[in-house]
């Protein structure tokens, strides 16, 4: 049963990669990454560093020697990031604690243009679909829980994307993949327990064991704001924040602040956008902020609330 899964797995994922052919790949040397690079002989590579923290660009360079990539480094400084993030929040038109997150692929797709690239593909959708990010361990009913996300999955990529006018391919989340990965991949090959450590993506992994190097195969899942060095952002934002002003702020604002962060964030917010939306009719106000949410919604785009599973 395992082989004929592992088999059915790669032809899927291989015809959706054919559906979703780009010029370029968001590359962090991730398994996500790594598995899309290996499946597009030529594809052109890019990698998005902050100054040189985080490992990607160690993985990237390690992958990119061994399946002989066409690779390209863009090496961001502290300054630039600073810089950009009023852009990427007046873009996404959200103060989202998960900024971070955004400044690489922002700066990989902004480098991408500059180098003639109009289609560029990523790995979203492959964490939601195969269990990759840690909370998934504590989730009684994951099945169900992927179930209710894969319907309604959309990433930052994509408005990043329209920004720069570059077509986003996201062969993880086509429609006949998903559908695959669903009815066909039992739950229980996605999150599996191995020497009393959960491991996530565990059948993606065996999937294309002998294929990638195991360095590549078996490492653990970065997420691409530590990946890159971007976490470092954090760090220099929450002292920008006077402790006063912060305290302040929670009084009398209408926002949850999380922290000093997610305060600056909000702050640029509404100098390069403005209000927080009303809720529309039909939707239910964030407990987060008050902008409309989604009956049923468990994550809020305009100020990053999730809903405690």
């Amino acid at each position: 049963m395992l082989d004929e899964i592992i088999q059915e797995l790669r032809k899927n994922l291989k015809k959706a990669v054919v559906k979703n052919r780009a010029e370029g790949l968001l590359f962090s040397g991730g398994l996500d990454s790594a598995i899309l690079a290996y499946l597009c002989p030529g594809i052109k590579t890019i990698t998005v560093t902050l100054n040189s923290l985080g490992e990607d660009l160690k993985y990237a360079r390690f992958l990119a020697r061994s399946c002989r990539l066409k690779h390209y480094h863009r090496l961001v400084t502290v300054e630039e990031a600073i810089d950009a993030i009023p852009e990427v929040i007046k873009i996404l038109k959200s103060f989202d604690p998960a900024i971070p997150n955004d400044i690489p692929v922002y700066f990989g797709l902004k480098f991408a243009k500059d180098l003639g690239i109009k289609t560029v593909m990523t790995g979203d959708g492959s964490d939601e679909l195969f269990a990759g990010y840690s909370y998934m361990q504590g989730i009684p009913d994951l099945g169900g829980y992927i179930r209710r996300i894969s319907s309604s999955m959309y990433f930052s990529s994509n408005i990043l994307g329209d920004f720069f006018n570059i077509k986003i391919k996201q062969p993880y989340i086509d429609k006949e993949f998903i559908k695959f990965c669903l009815n066909k991949v039992p739950f229980d090959f996605k999150l599996k327990k191995i020497n009393g450590k959960f491991t996530g993506k565990w059948i993606l992994r065996k999937a294309f064991e002998g294929r990638l190097p195991d360095d590549i195969i078996w490492q653990d899942k970065r997420p691409l704001e530590y990946g890159s060095g971007a976490t470092k952002l954090r760090e220099i934002i929450t002292a920008k924040v006077d402790e006063d002003e912060f305290k302040k702020a929670r009084q009398i604002y209408p926002v949850k602040f999380i922290n000093k962060e997610h305060f600056y964030y909000y702050k640029i917010y509404t100098k390069e956008v403005g209000e927080i939306p009303s809720p529309l009719p039909g939707e239910m106000p964030c407990p987060g902020c008050g902008a409309g949410l989604k009956k049923g919604g468990c994550h809020c785009r305009i100020c990053g609330w999730a809903k405690k599973l």
